[in-house]
């Protein structure tokens, strides 16, 4: 019976499940609400469990409908990522290759690759832009670049490819002269909450409201990653760093690493991805970039 279930199936039923009704999917993909709805059903026929229950006015989730959410989308996910590689390959070569990264990420292994592109596409200009957080995506989403290296954001945007790269060390720094550098063993979350927390925050609308790893009620926002390393030099504060920028200072003993309690044995890392537009895949050097930037990262 399972062997009937399509694709078309899965996408509407995570498509209901997105934007929260039947009606509101049509919109989204195109259909009359009758449509989506004999598409769901038949779905639940050939699974044999009913995935929304549709007492009140919008369908909700069943316990069975959230149980295989999570398959469904990496189906549809898979199928589509599969397509969007195959338009990539038949691609010819672009004209330029726009990339956005994130400022979590290694510059310096970004400029090895690069440096290898020149050699290999000699005749396809580079661009890259520096952002964080969400505000990585948002040039993705808009065009301005085909290829994204991004961190973690709880939901990845619709019609967005992800592949992930390698895992980012983090640190929670203070400065020497800093109270909490005092402290010996981890460190209570109470104790981090009477200190002022130094955040790396943006302007994006898909971060927008959303604070990572924040333990204190006393923050100061910094947009800038180098500016937040040059507060927490100055004792303005403690936050996490990405190991590989602050590596130097705690060497030379201007700041030191803070444990707090509850922090995973291996210490806390953030997954790098590299992302694209399903409808707009990378094209030979985009392919290139991404393969070249993985083989570094597993080869460091």
């Amino acid at each position: 019976m399972l062997d009937g279930v399509s694709l078309d199936q899965l996408r509407t039923f995570v498509a209901a499940v997105d934007e929260g009704s039947f009606s509101a999917a049509g919109r989204r993909l195109g259909r009359a609400q009758s449509a989506i709805s004999e598409l769901v059903r038949g779905l639940e026929q050939q699974l044999g469990v009913s995935l929304f229950d549709r007492v009140g006015r919008y369908p909700q989730l069943t316990s069975a409908g959230t149980a295989l959410l999570v398959q469904a989308r990496d189906v549809v996910a898979s199928v589509d990522a599969i397509k969007s590689r195959a338009k990539g390959m038949a691609a010819g070569l672009e004209p330029e290759l726009s990339v956005v990264v994130d400022v979590f990420f290694p510059i310096e292994a970004l400029a090895g690759v690069a440096k290898e592109f020149r050699e290999q596409f000699p005749a396809v200009p580079l661009r890259v832009y520096v952002e964080a957080l969400g505000a990585t995506f948002q040039p993705v989403l808009d065009r301005q670049a085909s290829v994204g290296i991004v961190g973690f954001l709880p939901v990845t945007p619709p019609g967005i490819i992800t592949e992930p790269l390698v895992n980012i060390a983090f640190a929670m720094v203070a400065a020497a002269d800093h109270p909490l550098a005092a402290l010996q063993g981890p460190i209570p979350h109470s104790e981090l909450a009477k200190h002022i927390q130094l955040v790396l925050t943006d302007r994006s609308e898909l971060s927008k409201g959303r604070d990572f790893g924040v333990f204190s009620p006393k923050t100061w926002k910094l947009a800038d990653l180098f500016a937040k390393r040059a507060f927490l030099l100055n004792g303005l504060g403690w936050g996490g760093m990405p190991l590989h920028t602050v590596q130097t200072d705690l060497d030379s003993g201007q700041l030191v690493r803070l444990h707090i309690e509850e922090e995973p044995a291996g210490g806390v890392s953030m997954l790098m991805s590299a992302v694209y537009r399903v409808d707009a895949p990378p094209g030979p050097a985009g392919r290139w970039l991404i393969e070249r930037v993985i083989a570094c990262s597993k080869h460091h």
